[in-house]
């Protein structure tokens, strides 16, 4: 009985602390959001505990989650869809059956995940690549890059590349009757960070003729010098992307060694010798006054030169964008930005809007103040959240006029 009731109890605190979750005032639908919230803190938590107990890795136990919600690769009346592979590289291709007018427009896509998780096939992924290609009567190219931990950085950034590169040849946009000025590199979260970075390393490739025409950048995660910017304080324990897991994500990017990931933690791993590039993440002069209110800027915390000898990927701008000179920001192509209120990403995208609108570069940056990091992923039942809807209207709508 002492050991029933003992039972009892823990498992009754243990669902308190999960449906004590409270939500910001703004959310749309708070309910909604908070059971989702829930859902994902503890299965991050039993992954967690997974993980320490040896059972399996972490990224491991959350893939068996998303591969849960894979969907084949089925063609409808309007979309053929075909798993195939370019430059030897997984891809998810989607091409119109209605017939077009001209050329048509292309969509190179790359998913989100944290460069760890996720998958062309995953139901979000395939529901909004398959309404981008009808929508907008568009080849899309979902790209299917490989992951961590089983492969670390550059590999994810390589693959989206080798595929852009591939796509954007002059024989292989006629194969698919598509405008060489009319293609896009697009993607969410770690996706928005692969297209921000195949986009920068193109204009440096002299194999490239045909130049991109647009990018879109959904909450893109951008660098990870600073990890305390005010969105990372602010957002720390908001939805789907908490701080800490963000740290890991970004860690796992480039090593499964937890010295690493202890020391982003503490925001204490960049050495001082590269000092220099905290020039290009200064939120006290890059963000507008109203997200620095209630922080104030303090001086970078520097850690030991050694990690960034052994795991140099977090300073090297395929992996952080944000850290681009000006110069080399200069002849991007014209650049759509979204960004969330609740999300520990928010400020970079903002930065990054700023930095690019002061070389000349075009940009639309839309802010949605009550959206959530991965908003845009909960557009399909039961699953589907209005604010979700409005993201993905507004980032066809802008990719219909501009692309």
């Amino acid at each position: 009985m002492g050991a029933k009731l003992l039972c009892f109890f823990l498992a009754s605190a243990f669902v308190a602390y999960y449906i004590y979750a409270p939500v910001a005032k703004d959310f749309e639908e708070p309910w909604r959001v908070m059971f989702v919230s829930i859902s994902f803190s503890a299965i991050r938590n039993l992954a967690e505990v997974a993980d320490q107990l040896g059972l399996v890795d972490f990224v491991e136990a959350l893939s068996l989650v998303t591969n849960v919600d894979r969907v084949t690769a089925v063609s409808d009346e309007n979309i053929t869809v075909t798993d195939t592979k370019l430059n030897d590289v997984a891809v998810r291709l989607y091409v119109p059956r209605q017939a077009s007018a001209g050329l048509r427009r292309a969509i190179v896509f790359f998913h989100g995940g944290g460069w760890s998780l996720g998958h062309t096939g995953m139901r979000s992924y395939d529901h909004l690549t398959r309404v981008t290609a009808n929508r907008l009567n568009a080849v899309v190219v979902s790209v299917n890059y490989r992951l961590a931990p089983k492969y670390h950085f550059p590999v994810q950034f390589e693959d989206a590349y080798s595929v852009t590169k591939f796509f954007l040849q002059r024989s292989v946009l006629s194969q698919y009757g598509v405008d060489p000025d009319r293609v896009c590199v697009a993607g969410d979260s770690a996706g928005g960070n692969l297209a921000a970075a195949v986009a920068q390393h193109l204009l440096e490739d002299s194999e490239v003729e045909t130049k991109l025409k647009a990018q879109a950048l959904i909450y893109p995660a951008l660098q990870a010098l600073d990890l305390n910017l005010p969105s990372y304080r602010e957002n720390a324990h908001k939805p789907i992307l908490t701080r800490s897991f963000m740290v890991r994500l970004w860690s796992g990017y480039f090593t499964t060694d937890p010295s690493l990931r202890e020391a982003m933690a503490s925001n204490r791993h960049v050495p001082v010798e590269s000092s220099h590039l905290f020039q290009f993440v200064n939120w006290s002069n890059l963000l507008p006054e109203e997200l620095k209110k209630g922080h104030t800027y303090t001086a970078p915390l520097y850690g030991s030169p050694e990690l960034a000898q052994k795991y140099p990927g977090f300073l090297d701008v395929r992996a952080a964008p944000l850290l681009v000179s000006d110069a080399r920001l200069r002849g991007l192509p014209l650049t759509y930005i979204v960004t969330c209120g609740h999300d520990v990403l928010r400020d970079e995208g903002v930065m990054y809007a700023g930095r690019l609108r002061a070389v000349g570069v075009p940009v639309a940056h839309d802010h949605f103040k009550d959206a959530f990091h991965g908003a845009m992923s909960f557009v399909v039942s039961p699953l589907d959240f209005a604010v979700g809807k409005r993201l993905l209207d507004k980032y066809i709508a802008w990719l219909d006029e501009n692309l």
